[in-house]
């Protein structure tokens, strides 16, 4: 035991947490890449191809209303933060663009945590929240995230074991096990929370954030459980008819794969999340799932991310006309062309204001 405190002590000052969380995404993504390959190189496109073109439009329909309602919740994950860090004020409207852009964006482009956050500096600072103000949001948002997870992942395990066991490879009666402790942990976090106010962060100052309460916290972890159902709504109506799956089960194996996709930091998951549906679905036909993984691709990260793509585009361009609209016009001042300077009257005072400027 001391000699393996002993490495991941020479680990940490060596090499340092973040290459640690590097190679340990590069090896997630390397399995995957692997299984990928033994698992479709024998695919015929053409068969792919056609699983695209006989799923049923009210299928794909539904399965993009589900997408919507999905990402209508995620607004509310921000919403929930700016209370949570004492900015209220901020509107609604402003809280859904942030939160729709930054999830599409650091879905697509991978290391949510960074590209996600920049999106959102960039529109909360115009409505006066600071990189530490973002930076507690983005916390709060997380926590969303994870406290959702922990409670669906934990209940569909409980209830269906053996669709984690697809997944992990564990028996069912060890997955029941974790399915109970996860529950277990997030009913000791809620009272925990709820004693007294909890405080976390560095110091005393702007560095802290407070924990929402029990009753926040399980409004929290409603938003997350919502969510979520909501992306795996979507996956299930994709699916092929047949063989039938439950939906408890596929809800389970599909939340445990997004989570190895969100572990590996690839953009979107890709070939993560789907060599972990493969794997953990053998029962169905590898062309049928893939067009259902590729229509969900389409519906919940491409489609997403170019409307997120367009909306700060037209933000961008609205907040630079407004700034030069609200530009003072400032007098035109004559230049000498043999000096380039100024010519100044002893009696021309905006002149010489405005030239005062220029040369601050």
């Amino acid at each position: 035991m001391n000699g393996l405190k002993a490495v991941f002590g020479w680990l940490r000052q060596r090499v340092g947490w973040h290459a640690l969380g590097l190679v340990a995404s590069l090896v997630i993504i390397g399995i995957a890449a692997v299984v990928l390959f033994r698992m479709l190189r024998g695919i015929h496109l053409g068969e792919v191809f056609d699983a695209l073109a006989d799923t049923d439009p009210w299928r794909v329909a539904l399965a993009a209303l589900f997408v919507a309602g999905a990402y209508f919740t995620l607004t509310f994950y921000d919403w929930f933060a700016l209370r949570t860090i004492g900015r209220p004020n901020v509107p609604y409207r402003v809280a859904a663009l942030a939160s729709f852009t930054s999830y599409s964006i650091g879905h697509n482009l991978g290391f949510s945590a960074f590209t996600g956050g920049t999106v959102r500096y960039r529109i909360y600072s115009a409505h006066g929240l600071g990189a530490i103000d973002v930076a507690k949001l983005c916390f709060i948002t997380g926590l969303t995230f994870w406290l959702g997870n922990i409670a669906i992942l934990g209940l569909g395990i409980t209830v269906e074991p053996w669709a984690a066991s697809a997944v992990d490879q564990l028996p069912a009666w060890i997955n029941r096990l974790i399915g109970l402790a996860l529950l277990t942990s997030l009913a000791g976090y809620i009272v925990w929370v709820g004693l007294k106010p909890r405080r976390i962060g560095i110091g005393k100052g702007h560095w802290t954030v407070t924990l929402p309460g029990s009753k926040l916290t399980a409004l929290q972890i409603g938003i997350g459980i919502i969510d979520l159902s909501f992306c795996a709504a979507a996956m299930y109506v994709l699916m092929p008819e047949a063989p039938f799956i439950d939906p408890i089960a596929l809800g389970v194996v599909f939340i445990s794969a997004t989570l190895l996709g969100f572990a590996s930091h690839a953009p979107g998951g890709l070939g993560v999340f789907d060599a972990a549906m493969l794997v953990a679905l053998p029962q169905f036909e590898t062309e049928s799932l893939l067009g259902a993984l590729l229509l969900l691709r389409l519906l919940y990260y491409v489609t997403p991310f170019a409307l997120a793509l367009i909306l700060l585009g037209v933000r961008e361009l609205l907040v630079n006309r407004t700034r030069r609209r609200a530009a003072p016009c400032e007098p035109e001042i004559p230049i000498d062309p043999l000096a380039e300077m100024p010519v100044l009257q002893d009696d021309d005072e905006p002149v010489k204001e405005a030239a005062a400027r220029r040369r601050a």
